[in-house]
């Protein structure tokens, strides 16, 4: 019997599927999952030897601590509402910890439910993409209460390489956007250089090695940057999730009243990809509207 808490997990997508490996590879109970796609939750369940279930309020029933691995604002809501089939039922003495990248504010909502609940709530914030999930080796930004975070640090330390106490709930949200929201435009100009290099004539695989000497050099010039060159764009980080999370900084650049004109531009390129039908891509993908002749575009067309 081991003495580890149980594990639920909600969300069994790339991300969630691979944390639940990685739990039960350093010996976590992970004894309950649930998805929206059944099929999904079944196939980690049987992979990690949990239970897959139909109901939220099975996953509180079955687990102490629930990781969550939802997309967006209102995927967390409805996870957490407030009657209904929802992770609130019955989950006094729950510890629950939200990965997703959703409005700050929302974190906020989520911990003022738990804790109504008799529950508690922590925000999670995932840098790094599914390798790391596996691996046990994400950037983990948290932010809730600290005494909630105390006792749940050795799992998270598990999930993480380094792991990073950010402060009251939201603010770690907050954190993980501008993080995003750099990437997003470190991701939108490189894809702007090597188009523009490729439309010069030039030899990409030098540009990249000049790039990567001098003060172009980034961490998307390493993950995504080849990737932009041989139109290889698997998808570790979606353009639909870049347009979201480059739209949530946005959000907050409203609140306090500041205007990011890069941001905005780089959100923009995100939300064409979407019309173009090419929001599934990975934000690699982007070159695809600044290279010639791609899709039927030209730069600035």
């Amino acid at each position: 019997m081991s003495d580890q808490p149980r594990i639920g997990i909600v969300g069994t997508g790339r991300m969630g599927a691979n944390i639940a490996l990685r739990l039960r590879d350093v010996g976590y109970p992970v004894t309950v999952l649930y998805d929206v796609r059944p099929e999904s939750a079944r196939e980690t369940a049987a992979a990690v030897g949990g239970r897959a279930v139909e109901r939220l309020a099975e996953v509180t029933a079955g687990a102490d601590v629930v990781i969550t691995v939802v997309t967006d604002d209102a995927a967390m809501r409805g996870i957490f509402a407030p009657s209904g089939d929802s992770l609130l039922a019955d989950a006094r003495g729950t510890i629950f910890v939200n990965t997703a990248t959703v409005t700050p504010s929302v974190h906020v909502e989520v911990q003022a439910a738990a804790e109504a609940a008799g529950a508690h709530s922590l925000e999670a914030c995932m840098a790094s993409s599914i390798p790391q999930a596996r691996n046990g080796t994400l950037y983990l930004m948290v932010g809730g209460r600290r005494e909630i975070f105390d006792r749940v640090e050795p799992l998270l330390a598990q999930m993480s390489a380094s792991l990073r106490y950010v402060g009251e709930a939201g603010r770690a949200a907050q954190v993980k956007a501008l993080v995003n929201m750099v990437m997003n435009i470190n991701t939108a100009g490189l894809a702007e250089g090597l188009g523009l290099g490729h439309a010069l004539g030039l030899d990409l695989t030098m540009l990249r090695e000049v790039f990567s000497q001098t003060g172009a050099a980034s961490r998307v010039l390493e993950t995504d940057g080849a990737d932009m060159q041989q139109r290889e764009h698997d998808v570790y980080f979606s353009a639909e999730h870049a347009a979201k999370d480059s739209g949530i900084a946005l959000g907050l650049a409203r609140d306090v009243q500041l205007e990011l004109p890069l941001a905005r531009a780089t959100y923009e390129q995100f939300e064409l990809m979407k019309r173009l039908g090419l929001g599934g891509l990975d934000k690699s993908g982007v070159s695809e509207l600044t290279f010639p002749e791609r899709h039927g575009r030209r730069s600035g067309s």
